[in-house]
C-alpha cells in the first residue's frame, strides 16, 4: 500500500476517533475503528493484511 492510498483512510479513521472521544462512549466496533486508525497511521508491516481485509469488506458493500 502506498502512502497516498493510506492518507484517506487515516483521515476518515482520525475523524471517527475524534468524534468518539468527544462523545465519551466507546463501543466494541468503535474500538476496532480506533485500532484501524492506529494501524493506518503507524504503517506497521501488518497493515498490508489489514488493508486487504478492509478492502475486501468494503468492496462487498460497493459491488454492483
Amino acid at each position: 500500500m502506498t502512502e497516498e492510498a493510506a492518507v484517506p483512510f487515516a483521515l476518515v479513521f482520525g475523524i471517527i476517533t475524534v468524534l468518539l472521544v468527544r462523545s465519551r462512549d466507546v463501543k466494541t466496533w468503535e474500538a476496532v475503528m480506533i485500532g484501524l486508525f492506529g494501524l493506518y497511521l503507524g504503517q506497521t508491516p501488518v497493515i498490508f493484511t489489514v488493508d486487504g481485509i478492509v478492502t475486501w469488506f468494503l468492496s462487498g458493500f460497493t459491488h454492483t
